[in-house]
């Protein structure tokens, strides 16, 4: 049964905070209230917070997080192999193998904090997967 007093807290009347909500959601945290976790493991969105009740799992990033995602690591790759290229030019096994290493941890890392600030954008804009 929920909690009158709990939904009183997630309703928002006025205007959100976009710029302390989208800190908040790169930091993996609550865009509402700055404690609760935002992720259930690595990406996956948590329905509700468990500090404040704000319903988290109704702001759903799809693939937008992906997009920017691989938008911001080629931007990162150019100067990346521009750099890669003149250390390790006469090996390219190991220019190959430092590219694809360099890439993987650049993605992984950037994904979480690109999810967690597209969802907290969508937070403060109110703009929930209202359905098809």
């Amino acid at each position: 049964m929920d909690n009158p007093a709990r939904d009183h807290q997630t309703r928002h009347d006025g205007p959100r905070d976009q710029r302390e909500a989208t800190l908040r959601g790169a930091l993996g945290k609550c865009p509402n209230c700055g404690e609760g976790r935002m992720f259930i493991g690595y990406l996956k969105t948590v329905p509700e917070c468990a500090v404040c009740g704000e319903k988290l799992g109704l702001y759903r990033a799809a693939d937008g997080p992906a997009f920017f995602t691989i938008t911001i690591v080629m931007l990162l790759l150019i100067p990346l192999i521009w750099l890669s290229w003149a250390l390790f030019s006469t090996e390219p096994f190991t220019l190959m193998l430092f590219l694809c290493g360099v890439t993987t941890v650049i993605t992984l890392v950037l994904l979480r904090l690109v999810k967690g600030i597209f969802v907290a954008f969508l937070w403060a804009h109110d703009e929930r997967d209202r359905g098809a």
